[in-house]
């Protein structure tokens, strides 16, 4: 008689944690702030919506069929390049973010996502070192994604620049951001923002390359 496997209707927050391929601690986080749907068991343990975690996992391989990858490289590079994830629902913005961040005497590699599901599960595996970040977006918003980033402790020493049409009102009346954090106008002033590349670069201790340009994309 054949044997059949009937799937859990949920899992733990370790079981979770390995399916995202993010830590335990991020898993968590994602729980508390309801990026995954999540119950507490009489005996105080969580027990995570399967469909929730399957819901996080399919808009990432969505974004990931899409992706493509360029790289350009003039002799071998011996140090890392400057790590960047671009998050904005306008994706004429994200191609102009990969064309001019390539022309920056920074070597860059760049990651662009249109939602920010895929760029939070993306930067719980690998914390980049400046992160661009849409105030408006639809389902989940800028000012969401700052209050989960800013309680993740993978996201400590990531800079933060938001880019944004909204004024200084606009933003203390939707409660401000975090301390910390750049704000940028659009259109987006690259020189300004090429300037916080080279400050981050200048306060890394990990050595840099000069010659490897990365840009990884998520775009439709």
């Amino acid at each position: 008689m054949a044997s059949s496997t009937i799937q859990k209707s949920f899992c733990t927050t370790t079981e979770a944690a390995r399916l995202l391929g993010v830590s335990v601690a991020t898993a968590q986080l994602w729980t508390e702030t309801g990026m995954l749907e999540a119950w507490k068991t009489e005996g105080g343990h969580r027990r995570i919506q399967r469909a929730s975690v399957d819901r996080l996992l399919y808009r990432n391989a969505a974004a990931a069929s899409d992706a493509s990858q360029a790289t350009t490289e003039a002799e071998p590079a011996p140090r890392q390049p400057l790590q960047v994830v671009a998050v904005d629902d306008d994706v004429n913005l994200l191609r102009l973010y990969s064309v001019r961040l390539q022309a920056w005497s920074t070597p860059v590699k760049l990651q662009t996502f249109d939602n920010a599901y895929s760029a939070l599960l993306a930067v719980g595996r690998q914390a980049p070192d400046l992160m661009l970040l849409d105030l408006h977006m639809p389902e989940l918003d800028g000012f969401s994604m700052l209050k989960i980033l800013r309680q993740a402790r993978e996201m400590q020493d990531t800079r933060i620049a938001v880019v944004s049409g909204l004024d200084a009102q606009d933003i203390a009346a939707r409660g401000g951001l975090p301390t910390g954090v750049d704000v940028l106008p659009k259109p987006v002033p690259f020189d300004r923002l090429e300037a916080i590349g080279r400050d981050i670069l200048s306060h890394s201790r990990r050595p840099q390359p000069h010659s490897t340009i990365s840009v990884t994309k998520a775009l439709p």
